[in-house]
């Protein structure tokens, strides 16, 4: 493995910096930044384990990735900031040039399947609901995670692994969860993706009357639906995917008050309480952590 600090590149290839690792029982973790010069692709695959990516930086727009040994090698879904790959898939991944930082895991096959008593059953759907990986309580832990990676504490082991096993429940409730949406039937995967390219081409937020008509149903169709294959109400996922665009906005540079008036929003001073409740920092201060996440 690459040490911390040290570039992993060849020439004219993506140069890769480990910043900081932590090694439990069940639980490799390791930050790292990207220097990528072009775009890039690639296949990502663990026999034993699982794989959980999440980007410390906004995820390219153009992220792109899918299971070409079941899905054929052209469908290709957006990667949203956290992506899972279970254990003896394959996943192709299409990315853009840039900078990036991102926090990657790996847990052993067996955390996972002790929880849940059995192996999963990897279908189609739960494959490509493990590509975008919104849940909050996921999201929070891996946080948590990133923080002890950078700073070991007192009892870091201990630590370690006791984020190790909540991360283990949490991945296992989300998957129960999506398999539970196939069953019961949720939005079709064509509707979600309409839902996310409005989203992604303008930053002003929808209406629900707008995302039925563009998905065909009634409002009471489409929420009702959303909440049962994304496990949250579309209000919530809209104002987080537009929180993406935002930090976007941030990482290029564009000033605060740009962005609020972009984003629809009736002054500076609204947007960025909008933004402090979604991600717990203001704008300036998230800029400010992203230049460090870059710069090491």
């Amino acid at each position: 493995m690459t040490a911390p600090g040290q570039a992993a590149s060849a020439p004219g290839r993506p140069r890769e910096i480990v910043d900081a690792e932590l090694t439990g029982r069940a639980l490799e973790a390791r930050i790292v930044r990207y220097d990528i010069p072009a775009p890039t692709g690639g296949m990502l695959h663990d026999a034993h384990r699982y794989r959980i990516n999440m980007c410390l930086t906004p995820r390219p727009l153009q992220a792109r990735a899918g299971y070409p040994e079941r899905w054929g090698k052209h469908r290709l879904d957006r990667l949203g900031d956290i992506f899972l790959i279970p254990p003896g898939e394959t996943l192709q991944v299409r990315g853009e040039s840039g900078k990036q930082s991102s926090l990657l895991c790996a847990i052993d096959r067996s955390a996972i399947d002790a929880v849940v008593g059995r192996s999963l059953d990897w279908t189609d759907a739960l494959l490509g609901a493990t590509l975008d990986i919104t849940n909050a309580r996921i999201r929070n832990l891996l946080f948590r995670l990133t923080e002890e990676v950078s700073h070991p504490g007192f009892a870091s082991d201990s630590m370690v692994e006791a984020l190790t096993g909540e991360l283990a429940v949490e991945i296992t409730r989300f998957c129960l969860e999506a398999e539970e949406a196939v069953l019961t039937g949720g939005l079709a995967s064509w509707r979600l993706r309409l839902i996310d390219e409005r989203i992604a081409d303008n930053p002003v937020a929808p209406s629900l009357v707008e995302l039925a008509r563009i998905c065909n149903l009634s409002v009471r169709q489409l929420t009702r639906g959303f909440r049962t294959s994304r496990a949250c109400s579309i209000g919530d996922y809209v104002e987080r995917r537009r929180m993406e665009t935002a930090k976007r906005m941030l990482a290029s540079g564009e000033s605060v008050k740009a962005i609020a008036f972009a984003m629809g929003y009736a002054s500076p001073s609204s947007f960025t309480f909008a933004f402090r409740r979604a991600v717990g920092t203001s704008p300036s201060q998230f800029r400010q952590r992203q230049l460090r996440a870059l710069d090491g």
